[in-house]
């Protein structure tokens, strides 16, 4: 027996993911001449760049804790083939394969321009306002572990009891940035998230939001470093377009002299906020409870 049913004809004409795949065809289209490149003539046929990238939405949208998750979603829902763009008998790609032309999509900086391409159309559609801003930071659990962070100028030491798990004893052993480092992820860092909380190697994620419709308007990872929600936050304000004056919620971590010097050198008004959460956009206002305009 054969069915002639295509996905197309299986997802509702009112199903959410209709208007994001037609919003994210016309930036794909956009960006054909950034995939040229990409595209190899010779080998085996690799994973075409718009498909990945929709791939990487599906993983977004419904939180795909993991990459293989995602491949094995793609096997049997038809809505997730529908939108990604594999007919029924389409195999679906190694998980190894995956995850390495996403590494190469990243590095050719296809994301970023995916990225900023969403922004514009957003603005272009008046759903982004260019004056009232939040910023923020957070910590990204890096994969390297705490048995990993060894002393800089440190050997490979006795053999371990077990090379794939070692057991580590680094009680009442003082441990730093400056004198110790990952051995698997050394640009990873030390850190945590206020006092009280446990340590762990993290990289430091920021994101600048628009307050009015509560859009993502940039995004940096860096070192987790002590200043570094200070310069992502920096770097992410000097980017918004235009020179006109604007609004920048932000919470105690961003009070410092220096910080606050060199948002009135931008033309940024700094709130203060103690709860970012409670951010109220009021009449094309933002009020921002228990802040202090700078």
């Amino acid at each position: 027996m054969f069915s002639y049913l295509s996905p197309e004809d299986r997802v509702p004409t009112d199903h959410p993911l209709r208007s994001v795949r037609l919003v994210t065809d016309r930036i794909l289209s956009g960006m054909s001449k950034q995939f040229a490149p990409i595209y190899s003539h010779t080998g085996r046929p690799s994973i075409a760049p718009e498909k990945l990238l929709r791939a990487l939405l599906l993983q977004l949208f419904y939180t795909i804790r993991s990459e293989r998750m995602l491949m094995e979603q793609l096997e049997y829902n038809m809505l997730f083939r529908w939108f990604v763009g594999l007919n029924m008998d389409e195999p679906v790609w190694d998980v190894t394969v995956f995850t390495k032309n996403r590494e190469r999509l990243v590095k050719a900086e296809i994301a970023q321009w995916f990225f900023d391409a969403v922004v514009a159309e957003a603005r272009s559609a008046n759903l982004m306002s260019d004056e009232h801003f939040t910023v923020d930071g957070t910590l990204l659990e890096a994969s390297a572990s705490l048995k990993s962070f060894k002393k800089i100028e440190e050997g490979d030491g006795p053999a371990a009891d077990d090379p794939g798990n070692p057991t580590v004893n680094f009680h009442g052993e003082k441990r730093s940035n400056q004198t110790h480092q990952s051995t698997t992820d050394p640009e990873a860092k030390l850190a945590r998230k206020g006092t009280g909380k446990e340590a762990k190697m993290s990289y430091s994620g920021h994101v600048l939001m628009e307050n009015r419709n509560g859009m993502v308007v940039n995004a940096e990872v860096l070192a987790a470093t002590g200043t570094a929600e200070r310069e992502a936050a920096l770097a992410m304000i000097e980017e918004i377009p235009g020179d006109h004056r604007v609004t920048v919620g932000a919470d105690k971590a961003y009070d410092t002299k220096d910080f606050v010097a060199e948002t009135r050198n931008l033309n940024v008004s700094l709130a203060n906020c103690k709860n970012m959460r409670n951010t109220v956009v009021s009449e094309g206002l933002v009020t921002l409870p228990g802040c202090s305009i700078s």
